[in-house]
């Protein structure tokens, strides 16, 4: 009898781990489990790669905003472009209502929309913006992200009062310059692009001179930018006096390499700036192993872009019932703001 019991215990745990494996949305399939029990529309999501920092907070979001509202069918690309447009051929198979999309390349936002035309389904696009046209050539597509020019003028003012404030420390070789190593993200990235180029812009409108050592990308990642900054190290090595990073994954990688060579430690000090202000950097900020970093909340972003798609799918306004507000480009865009060790408050609140 003992023996029995044991058996149908097994096979129940055995049955609840496979129910619960069935039901996860955290890989790079999806899923629709309970889509006719729960009566919900269908909304088909996919992330560039779930590993992305900043992503996976926004990864979060989005499914924190679609509980009891939508049945969220959520995949990871993988960085892959061809691997996304089958998983959207697949959501659109399995009765999607309405398409979020962050695209791998923006480039593939034309493929995206030619696909859910021919079913009538509305798109949201987030994170990565489409080419204007491809907004205004669909009736039914949107966009939910940042102005991009703005991360990058906020971080080049942060960058240029830190400095002011600093410069009796930071200046090296009291030349005046700020001689700078740049840690760029993927490139033709509209974030990417634009960041590059607007802090770099904000630094000398503020009057300051700078100089560019080293500018190479790390395609967003920690590991990668390790990698340059061990590289510039061994090159430059004092010479460097600020690390500006395209986003917090890569000013981490930049903190990770200056750590092996000894900063943050004694009076051995480098400045480091990046944007997202995801929570691993706000830490680093309160160990002052970062001036700064530019908010690029992901709370919102994933909110604004489940609270569209839901609308969405359920064939009313995308704006309806909600705080957002659309451009004459047909896109949200959730505001970026500067945080520092004076309001890092603000900071942690955006990730509760």
């Amino acid at each position: 009898m003992k023996k029995k019991k044991g058996m149908i215990l097994s096979l129940t745990v055995a049955s609840s781990i496979l129910l619960a494996a069935g039901c996860s949305s955290s890989t790079g399939g999806s899923s629709d489990a309970g889509k006719e029990k729960e009566g919900l529309p269908a909304v088909g999501a996919t992330i560039y790669k779930f590993d992305d920092n900043f992503m996976s907070y926004v990864r979060r979001a989005m499914e924190d905003t679609a509980k009891g509202k939508v049945n969220l069918m959520l995949n990871d690309s993988q960085n892959d472009q061809a691997k996304q447009i089958e998983q959207i051929d697949t959501l659109i198979a399995k009765g999607a209502k309405s398409l979020a999309i962050n695209l791998v390349d923006p480039k593939a936002a034309q493929t995206v929309v030619d696909k859910a035309k021919t079913k009538n389904i509305p798109v949201i696009f987030f994170n990565k913006e489409p080419d204007e046209s491809v907004l205004k050539g669909y009736d039914k597509a949107y966009y939910v992200g940042t102005t991009s020019s703005e991360s990058g003028v906020i971080q080049g003012e942060l960058i240029a009062k830190a400095w002011e404030a600093n410069k009796d420390k930071w200046d090296k070789n009291g030349d005046g310059k700020i001689q700078y190593v740049l840690l760029k993200g993927e490139p033709g990235h509209p974030d990417a692009e634009a960041r590059t180029k607007f802090a770099v812009d904000t630094i000398k409108e503020k009057g300051i001179q700078v100089e560019e050592l080293a500018l190479d990308t790390a395609m967003w990642d920690a590991t990668k930018a390790t990698e340059k900054m061990d590289a510039w190290i061994s090159k430059y090595n004092d010479t460097i006096e600020f690390v500006i990073a395209n986003n917090d994954g890569m000013a981490l990688g930049a903190i990770a390499s200056l750590e092996k060579a000894g900063y943050f430690s004694g009076d051995k000090f480098m400045p480091v700036v990046g944007v997202d202000a995801i929570p691993e950097a706000l830490e680093m900020i309160e160990k002052d192993k970062m001036v700064g970093t530019v908010l690029n909340d992901a709370k919102n972003q994933g909110k604004a872009t489940i609270e569209l798609a839901t609308n969405a799918a359920n064939g009313k306004d995308v704006l309806e019932g909600t705080e957002w507000k659309l451009d004459d480009k047909k896109a949200v865009r959730v505001p970026y703001v500067e945080i520092t060790k004076e309001n890092i408050q603000v900071g942690k609140d955006a990730y509760k």
